[in-house]
């Protein structure tokens, strides 16, 4: 196990944003991620002593307020990785991301405090690492490469660990997120995934997500055909019965909508001229949003009048 070789002092701090996500992309189960132009800042001081955590908005009624704090916990995972240690930490924030709704909102903060740690030790930035770090604290990929990332990504296992290749995404494409009041919890809804699937279905689905390549990046008209899934939404109503139903039913009217991770939100992706009148319709229990596509988490202010010293 490494010792760390230098502290920092306090005083030093980092503004860091991130972006919410959506992973499973229809087809893309497990490997398909897309950043939303949705973004949240926290920030990450070094305090003499214990841990301070401010945080309001979405969730922050059911969150830790110690070092078990998700943004905090990564950021201690990172900064051990480095060497370097802290004598305290303070996170401020106000979220805005929902929990238990499928954007990505602990893969935002786990991106969060390894982006906040990789620059308060004075590293340059390294999406490899950071990636490397997340996925491991996360478990599977394609939501944190997506916000570690940016834009639309296909995150896959390499022979040294996880891949991830950015993917085109052509002009015009609209976003609208119908988000339930709900929530699903994340290992609840993938239980319910079968151990095997026909081998027709796979098949199916590797041709899918294959042309959901090709339609985000060339031929919008093509996003509902490059949309259907076998792998795991139809697996997955029992947890989002009104979901699902939703889903379904703009499917039926021409609509290319899925389930946003694993749920229980409903992303649909077209031409953004065709999402106009959908984005201005209300649906009873949800909250309809529009969104672009975004770009990845960086870091916006280092506020330290001391940065980079380190006491040895």
């Amino acid at each position: 196990m490494l010792t760390a070789s230098r502290e920092l002092v306090p005083g030093q701090s980092v503004t860091v944003e991130v972006p919410a996500t959506c992973a499973n992309l229809g087809p893309g189960f497990d490997c398909f991620g897309l950043a939303l132009d949705w973004r949240e800042r926290i920030r990450l001081e070094v305090i003499d002593d214990g841990y301070q955590i401010d945080v309001s908005g979405e969730g922050s009624d059911q969150i830790p307020r110690d070092e078990s704090h998700l943004i905090v916990r990564s950021a201690l995972i990172g900064l051990a990785d480095l060497r370097v240690s802290v004598p305290g930490l303070r996170l401020s924030c106000h979220n805005t991301i929902p929990h238990g709704r499928g954007l990505g909102s602990s893969s935002a903060a786990i991106v969060a405090g390894l982006t906040a740690a990789q620059c308060l030790a004075g590293r340059a930035a390294d999406r490899e690492w950071v990636l490397r770090h997340a996925d491991a604290i996360e478990g599977h990929p394609d939501n944190v490469a997506a916000a570690v990332y940016g834009g639309f990504v296909l995150a896959y296992d390499g022979p040294n660990g996880v891949r991830v290749a950015s993917a085109a995404v052509a002009d015009g494409l609209g976003i609208v997120l119908l988000v339930p009041q709900t929530t699903v919890v994340t290992h609840a809804s993938r239980s319910l995934l079968p151990d095997e699937v026909p081998h027709s279905d796979a098949a199916a689905n590797a041709g899918r997500a294959a042309l959901l390549v090709h339609a985000l990046a060339a031929d919008h008209s093509r996003l509902v055909d490059a949309t259907r899934d076998w792998l795991h939404q139809d697996y997955r109503q029992r947890s989002m019965p009104a979901s699902y139903e939703l889903m379904v039913s703009l499917r039926g009217h021409g609509f290319a909508a899925v389930i946003s991770g694993a749920g229980p939100t409903v992303l649909v992706l077209g031409p953004a001229s065709e999402l106009d009148a959908l984005s201005a319709r209300t649906w009873p229990g949800f909250r309809t949003l529009t969104a672009q596509v975004g770009t990845a988490a960086a870091v916006v202010a280092d506020l330290s009048a001391g940065s980079g010293e380190t006491r040895r």
